[in-house]
């Protein structure tokens, strides 16, 4: 098979708008959000005034991906209760949002926790929100360095596994810096193979229904000169049988305390052909991605999306009839079925990468064991 290259240039961040950031204008705090659903032909901010507003930009995907939904999250919650809203009311509203994402609770009852502790002990107001606005930016701080320490992990896991470069790594939806206060989970050690010299193509899965993988994995790729080529997602299949695929990376949205792993609806099909064609299957997400109270992958539940996002194609600039805003492309009154997520179990997954390093074989206690050794260092 002809293989391309990326022409060579700047290695640059993809976007100059920050991801997320916090704002403190004249006429109050704000959260302002790079508007993924715009991406890759606009780059538009979205501002957040209060917690409803954030909820519904995490509900259409303006703002996505496990990490960056923790963040947003915690913001979420600072964000109420600098304004003076109903903090417990906007935290329960924030993590329900996004019911598959693990982070997303954990960002939330870390800022709340830290209102809460900070209101009892204190018992004013704003000394309790200056709490929660400083959970929420530690935490956007050590989702970055979470993440640069991901990359360096995964990346030497990739060099043990497929020593000498050269390497063909497929992935699936996003997971780079749009996802993170970093460079990313999974992407991130793409795009560290890619700065090392090793990485010879990225595949893309496209990722359907929301074609996350050719609007921003794309995106992402083309803005860090990586070589990079888009499929569909049905057409990986014919990549395995050729040979073209050396590992596979993805990230994660939950992962069950005996290492089944939710993800975009269409990473367990690549497990599976993974595994038969004996090509590494690696998931990379934060330890904070990893659920305890979620004993295995049938506990993990799974978000069900609308059905126009199946039926019907998103062009924002073009007037249609369809009940999504969309061109429709199938039947008037089909039904879809559109699970945001699917479910691999832990025997099909290679290894799990996270800050506090791999774990390899993926079982209950070695998960376990990985989450007590991260307690150990945040407490110490």
């Amino acid at each position: 098979m002809a293989d391309q290259y990326a022409q060579s240039g700047e290695d640059k961040r993809p976007t100059e708008i920050p991801v997320i950031r916090w704002e403190e204008p004249p006429e109050g705090p704000v959260l302002v959000l790079l508007d993924q659903t715009r991406l890759p032909t606009e780059e538009v901010e979205l501002v957040c005034t209060d917690a409803p507003a954030l909820v519904e930009a995490i509900r259409s995907l303006a703002v996505r991906g496990a990490p960056l939904l923790g963040i947003a999250g915690a913001y979420g919650v600072a964000l109420a209760a600098v304004r003076g809203f109903d903090v417990q009311e906007a935290a329960r509203a924030l993590e329900g949002a996004r019911p598959t994402a693990v982070n997303l609770a954990v960002g939330v009852r870390r800022a709340e926790s830290a209102h809460r502790t900070a209101l009892v002990g204190t018992g004013d107001p704003t000394v309790a929100a200056t709490a929660a606005l400083t959970a929420a930016r530690t935490l956007h701080r050590e989702d970055a360095e979470a993440s640069t320490r991901m990359a360096a992990h995964g990346l030497a896991l990739l060099d043990e596994l497929l020593p000498g470069g050269g390497q063909r790594i497929l992935t699936h939806c996003n997971s780079g810096s749009l996802v993170s206060g970093g460079e990313g989970t999974a992407f991130a050690v793409a795009l560290a193979a890619h700065r090392a010299g090793r990485l010879r193509r990225l595949w893309v899965d496209e990722t359907r229904p929301l074609l996350q993988g050719a609007r921003l994995t794309a995106y992402e790729a083309a803005r860090h000169g990586m070589a990079y080529t888009l499929l569909t997602d049905n057409a990986a299949g014919s990549l395995f049988s050729a040979g073209e695929v050396d590992a596979v990376l993805i990230g994660a949205d939950r992962i069950a305390a005996d290492g089944s792993v939710a993800n975009k609806v269409g990473s367990y099909p690549l497990a599976v052909l993974a595994r038969y064609h004996h090509v590494p299957f690696i998931v990379v997400a934060p330890v904070t991605t990893v659920d305890p109270d979620t004993p295995d992958g049938a506990s993990i539940e799974v978000e069900q999306r609308p059905g126009h996002e199946v039926t019907e194609v998103t062009a924002p600039q073009v007037h249609v009839a369809g009940a999504g805003g969309g061109i429709p492309v199938a039947p008037l009154g089909t039904q879809a079925y559109n699970p945001a997520f699917d479910v691999t179990p832990p025997e099909l997954v290679t290894a799990i990468v996270t800050e506090e390093g791999a774990v390899s074989p993926v079982t209950a206690e070695s998960l376990a064991e990985l989450c007590a050794r991260s307690r150990q260092v945040t407490t110490g």
